[in-house]
């Protein structure tokens, strides 16, 4: 009987695949992040990305409005983003509905 508990746990609920941003450009207060996750629809889709500084606080964050079934991986852009002065990187992070934010965070580095 134990082992039919473990064969529980290993053939379990798969979670789902994090947003992935795959590249980030700025220019000037624009940030554009090209992003990819297994989106299915609106039950399960990439719903916003965010600019963090190096301290973690919030620098803007760009909702996702809608699924992006075909349209993989896709690229959007957030204006208005301050830099905080002496800044020489940010991170960007990916949230999708149903996982809530990525752990993982994009490091861009800021040029002079």
């Amino acid at each position: 009987m134990k082992y039919s508990f473990l064969f529980a746990l290993i053939t379990g609920p798969a979670l789902a695949d994090s947003p992935v941003i795959e590249n980030v450009t700025v220019s000037g207060d624009r940030f554009s992040v090209t992003l990819a996750h297994p989106d299915t629809g609106w039950d399960h889709y990439a719903d916003a990305w965010e600019v963090l500084d190096a301290d973690g606080n919030s620098l803007g964050i760009r909702e996702l409005l809608h699924p992006h079934v075909t349209e993989q991986p896709f690229t959007r852009a957030l204006s208005g983003v301050i830099i905080p002065q002496g800044a020489t990187v940010v991170y960007v992070r990916a949230r999708c509905n149903v996982d809530g934010w990525s752990d993982d965070l994009f490091e861009v580095v800021l040029g002079n």
